[in-house]
C-alpha cells in the first residue's frame, strides 16, 4: 500500500507540474498572439512581440507553438479573439488590486473575479489604479554586484534608469515606462541578458494586515485563473 500511495503522489505532483506548465505556455501564446496583432510579426520593428518571444523561449516554449501563436495574431491562422482587460478592486482588509488579464470571453472572466474576490471579502467596486505608478521592470539574473558599481550605475542613469534593486544575486532595474524598450538595448549592447521586462504598476504605499490569510487565498486563486497574467497589489506580505 505504502508503495501504491507513493505512486498517486509522484503522479498527483507531475499532473499539477504539467497543468502549471500548460498554463504558463498558453498565458506566453495570448501574450505573443496579442503582441503580433497589435505591432505586427516581425520581431525586429515590434518590441512588445520580441519580449514576448523571448520569455517564451526561456519558458521552452516549443517554437511551433511560438509561430503559431504569430501567425494567429498576424491572421495567417484563424484563431479565437483575445482582449486585454484590466479589473481593479480591494481585497480583504481595504487591500488596492489590479489584475490583467488576456480573455477570449470577458463575460466569463470578469464574473469569475467578482466571485473569487466577494468569496474571500473583496470587492470589485471602484478603481485603485490612482494608487500605482507604471514603471518598467527589467531582471538581469546574475549581475547583483552591478548596483554597487559606481560607475556602471552612472552610466545607466544616463541611460534613462530610475533606479534598481536586487533579489539575491538578480539585478533589478526600474525604468519609466517610455524608457524601457531603450534600457533592454542599452542592456543588450552591454552584452548582458535579461530575463524579463515588462511594464509593472507599483504601489505607492503600502497597507499592513494584521491578518493576511484571505488575501492570501485570493492571490492564489487568481494566479491559478487561467486568463489572469498579471496582479498588483499594495498589500505588506
Amino acid at each position: 500500500m505504502s508503495g501504491h500511495s507513493k505512486w498517486n503522489s509522484i503522479k498527483h505532483k507531475k499532473g499539477v507540474a504539467d497543468a502549471k506548465r500548460g498554463k504558463i505556455f498558453t498565458s506566453l501564446c495570448k501574450q505573443i498572439t496579442v503582441a503580433a496583432r497589435k505591432g505586427g510579426g516581425d520581431t525586429k520593428f515590434n518590441f512588445s512581440l520580441r519580449l514576448a518571444v523571448n520569455k517564451a523561449k526561456m519558458a521552452n516554449v516549443p517554437k511551433d507553438n511560438i509561430d503559431r501563436a504569430i501567425k494567429r495574431g498576424t491572421g495567417e491562422l484563424e484563431g479565437m479573439q483575445i482582449e486585454e482587460k484590466r479589473y481593479e478592486g480591494f481585497g480583504p482588509g481595504g487591500v488596492a488590486i489590479i489584475v490583467d488579464a488576456l480573455t477570449d470571453n470577458s463575460n466569463r472572466t470578469v464574473a469569475d473575479l467578482r466571485h473569487m474576490f466577494s468569496k474571500l471579502g473583496g470587492n470589485m467596486e471602484g478603481s485603485v489604479s490612482w494608487q500605482f505608478d507604471q514603471k518598467g521592470i527589467i531582471s538581469v539574473p546574475g549581475q547583483a554586484a552591478k548596483a554597487n558599481d559606481e560607475n556602471w550605475m552612472l552610466e545607466a542613469i544616463d541611460a534613462g534608469i530610475d533606479d534598481v534593486d536586487t533579489v539575491e544575486e538578480d539585478l533589478v532595474i526600474i525604468t519609466p515606462p517610455t524608457n524601457l524598450q531603450k534600457i533592454q538595448t542599452w542592456l543588450e549592447e552591454q552584452g548582458l541578458e535579461t530575463e524579463e521586462a515588462a511594464l509593472h504598476m507599483l504601489p505607492k504605499d503600502t497597507t499592513k494586515l494584521e491578518d493576511s490569510e484571505n488575501l492570501e487565498k485570493l492571490l492564489d486563486a487568481l494566479d491559478e485563473h487561467d486568463d489572469v497574467e498579471k496582479v498588483f497589489h499594495n498589500a505588506e506580505l
